[in-house]
């Protein structure tokens, strides 16, 4: 290989694990699915269960807690709660940066006070921020202060597009001179509030009449078809849900027991949420044109995955409030208003549960159907593998190992006069290449739903109840709990459990 590839990194909001059409879901994500087809998909790529944690680990090579970000961006005043990346980290643009990588991040930045150029960024557009209205230009800035920035009418901003044009801008930045790039796309869809351009939700308008009950069997059966899950998957029962204060829970009900104007706005609100991915996919299509036109795109590796599981917060009705938490049901003429500018939606955790689909619960715990993701890796100089289904498991800590890897750079020991902790990761480039690979061992934590993945075998834990034992070979969607047949086997994993808690500042304490 002549020169260093390229790496664009692209990261969804909230989005399910079998939304994408490649995935199993109906949605229509045609250029990803494309990429898919030309690459590699990873059926056990975890994340971190949430934004702030997740993009933490992904940008450090570390668990969130030893970055700093256990939790959201507030300032717990713990090791592992400060609200921001740590001196003891480095981020994957001040490593590139240091091999010479042009360094762009153009998205959803969510990690803390000191900001994208701080941490290595050369150049940045965005919400710096967690989530506000796709329509308001306000909320999304340009930095360093002074670089050229687009210019929009109110009527022609929405985040997505706003986000994709300023990545273009970018990616011409980077063809100033001959040094490869490392493009961090970092998109705030499909989080909500749930807006998206009329012609977009139009497609989706009675798409979703049917139910998330029959919505989660079609998609089963598709995943099934694929090789996404195996022939034998079965769908568990509808997930539990708890309010944001956990006073308040119950399991999604059956969709033909709702009344008729509820199913109205429920399925309207799937649809934006639909909407949203489609827009998003149209613009990852802008981006992948732009590439192949420069004759970049057979030297850049790109990986696309989402931060979380689906959004289950807080109910099945979603919300149009998010400080109250509040539902509003839309009837009639009301419907129509729903995903423009005024509105601000969720979806809720029935819908969810079917983005989840098959897999167990959501955003925010550790069971499957919250730290999964989809992996979609192509790399057409690096990756000769074409449409295949890789279901080894991986972690967000590994970017870092595997962008060390084809760089070439250095991880450092030190950076800027401070100690730094070695990198928890591996490369993905045996996994690129299908070579068999060891057995490994993930640790999972937030807001005290637990998880640890050692082989085969998995435990999960929700705050309130006691672990759960899985054989995630035969048992993905973790359905039969085998803690009482494997007593010694559990105990041996919560230890790990409880030893690297201990070691990644998962427990809280003092400065």
């Amino acid at each position: 290989m002549s020169k260093k590839p390229n790496i664009l990194l692209i990261l969804a909001d909230d989005l399910g694990f079998s939304d994408l059409g490649c995935y199993g879901g109906e949605i229509e994500t045609p250029n990803l699915d494309q990429i898919a087809g030309d690459g590699v998909r990873f059926t056990q790529f975890y994340n971190s269960a949430r934004c702030c944690p997740s993009r933490a680990s992904l940008l450090t090579g570390l668990y969130p807690h030893q970055a700093g970000v256990g939790k959201m961006d507030h300032d717990l005043e713990t090791p592992g709660y400060r609200g921001y990346l740590k001196d003891q980290c480095v981020t994957l643009a001040e490593v590139l940066g240091s091999g010479g990588y042009h360094t762009y991040l153009s998205g959803k930045w969510h990690v803390g006070r000191q900001g994208p150029i701080k941490r290595g960024f050369d150049d940045y557009y965005g919400l710096l921020g967690g989530f506000n209205s796709f329509f308001e230009q306000r909320h999304y800035v340009r930095l360093p202060e002074g670089r050229t920035e687009r210019s929009y009418s109110e009527a022609e901003f929405y985040a997505t597009d706003a986000i994709t044009d300023h990545a273009l801008d970018f990616l011409e930045d980077s063809r100033k001179d001959d040094d490869p790039f490392f493009l961090y796309l970092s998109y705030n869809a499909p989080h909500f509030p749930l807006q998206a351009p009329q012609e977009e939700i139009n497609k989706y308008e009675k798409v979703y009449n049917k139910g998330w009950d029959r919505l989660r069997e079609e998609r089963l059966e598709k995943m099934k078809e694929l090789g996404i899950v195996s022939k034998d998957s079965q769908l568990p029962e509808r997930a539990e849900y708890w309010s944001r204060d956990r006073d308040i829970s119950g399991r999604n009900p059956a969709w033909d027991s709702i009344d008729s104007d509820r199913q109205k706005d429920l399925a309207k609100r799937m649809a934006i949420y639909a909407a949203m991915v489609d827009r998003m996919d149209q613009n990852i299509g802008r981006v992948i044109d732009n590439l192949r036109e420069k004759d970049e795109l057979d030297n850049t590796l790109i990986l696309f995955c989402s931060d979380n599981g689906a959004c289950g917060e807080w109910d099945p009705w979603g919300f149009d409030n998010w400080k109250t938490t509040s539902n509003r049901l839309h009837r009639q003429e009301d419907l129509d208003t729903m995903g423009g500018p005024a509105s601000y939606h969720s979806y809720g955790s029935g819908w969810a549960n079917a983005s989840s689909t098959p897999l167990q619960l959501y955003k925010h715990y550790s069971h499957e159907g919250g730290i999964s993701t989809p992996l979609i890796a192509h790399w057409p100089q690096g990756i000769e593998r074409h449409g295949e289904i890789d279901h080894h498991p991986g972690h967000f800590i590994d970017f870092m190992a595997t962008f060390v890897d084809i760089s070439g750079t250095t991880y450092p020991e030190q950076y800027n006069d401070h100690p730094i902790l070695p990198m928890e990761g591996e490369s993905l480039v045996p996994a690129f290449l299908g070579k068999d690979q060891k057995e490994r061992i993930f640790c999972f934590e937030h807001e005290q739903h637990c998880g640890v993945r050692k082989g085969k075998w998995k435990l999960s834990k929700v705050k309130e109840k006691d672990w759960e034992l899985y054989d995630i070979d035969n048992d993905r969607t973790e359905i039969h709990n085998l803690k009482e047949q494997y007593p010694e086997l559990t105990e041996e994993m919560i230890e790990i459990w409880n030893k690297w808690a201990e070691r990644t500042d998962v427990f809280p304490r003092n400065k």
